[in-house]
């Protein structure tokens, strides 16, 4: 069951992407995240309200700390790709996702001191020639001259986002349960989005909602925020971290078989080419790690 979980957890999150792609001449970006959280945290709200009033003063003391992971999980990241989606295909944007890991690893080598080997920086540089091939979309004029699709850039500005997350969740308040700080990272999202939507808007704070519209807002709402993060954290306690992060390599594949089959994407060589070099230097400097620790605890 957890290894059913992680998967759903991560063709959720996949679909978040191909819909965002699905829409985006319909719903701008900081409108579009600010709906989907907004809902997400009126879902949750019953159950939410009563664990924030108990440990108001953990919030209070870790108040900093969270706002940052809020604002770069919450709104950075989800913004970003959903701005990115408005100019790069969906395949292209879940493509990129799978750089994360490499970035983590960057990261937590040149500013947290965590060594990494030779074979880790092979990896590291196997890895970034692959997103320059996604980036170039395998024309190198396109590098000579500068000319990057800015929707690329805008997916690769929420990898960073996302990879600066993850690094920076270390220093989450060990005191506050998981729901508790998902769900305040949540309402701390919302709060800075509503401001932004409203200006992306004009000033106009409401939007003549289509069905399709609803619709789609409902499913990012449920799957890939609530029904992921619940799915992702049973997961992680059946199989453990590592396990459950090697899941994460499937976003790709599954972004670019949806984004085929209901978008009409084309894959084309360069992606394939793109995602192979990513792929290698994602098992070079992490998942060859990750399985002789696997190993060496069984």
């Amino acid at each position: 069951m957890a290894y059913i979980l992680l998967i759903l957890t991560v063709l959720f999150w996949a679909g978040n992407f191909i819909l965002a792609r699905a829409i985006h001449l319909d719903m701008q970006p900081f409108t579009l995240a600010f709906m989907r959280w907004g809902l997400a945290l009126l879902l949750i709200l019953p159950w939410l309200l009563p664990k924030l009033i108990r440990n108001l003063p953990v919030i209070r003391q870790y108040l900093p700390r969270l706002l940052l992971l809020s604002f770069l999980g919450v709104v950075c990241f989800n913004t970003l790709v959903y701005q990115g989606v408005q100019y790069t295909t969906a395949s292209n944007a879940t493509l990129m996702q799978s750089a994360i890991p490499i970035v983590i690893l960057v990261i937590t080598s040149l500013f947290l001191g965590e060594k990494a080997g030779f074979r880790q920086w092979v990896g590291v540089f196997i890895s970034f020639c692959g997103v320059v091939v996604l980036v170039s979309r395998g024309d190198h004029q396109v590098i000579t001259s500068l000319d990057f699709n800015r929707g690329d850039l805008w997916i690769f500005g929420a990898v960073m986002s996302w990879a600066l997350y993850s690094v920076a969740l270390r220093w989450k308040p060990a005191e506050l349960d998981g729901f508790t700080f998902f769900g305040f990272s949540v309402l701390a999202g919302v709060l800075v989005l509503l401001p932004l939507a409203i200006f992306e808007q004009g000033g106009v704070p409401l939007l003549e909602m289509r069905s399709d519209i609803m619709m789609t807002v409902l499913y990012m709402a449920i799957f890939p925020s609530i029904l992921s993060f619940i799915f992702w954290n049973k997961g992680v306690a059946e199989l453990g971290a590592p396990t459950a992060g090697l899941f994460i390599h499937l976003m790709p594949l599954f972004g670019m078989a949806l984004s085929v089959l209901f978008l009409g994407e084309s894959v084309y060589l360069y992606q394939l080419v793109g995602i192979l070099l990513i792929f290698t230097g994602i098992y070079l400097a992490v998942v060859a790690q990750t399985l002789k620790r696997l190993q060496k605890q069984v």
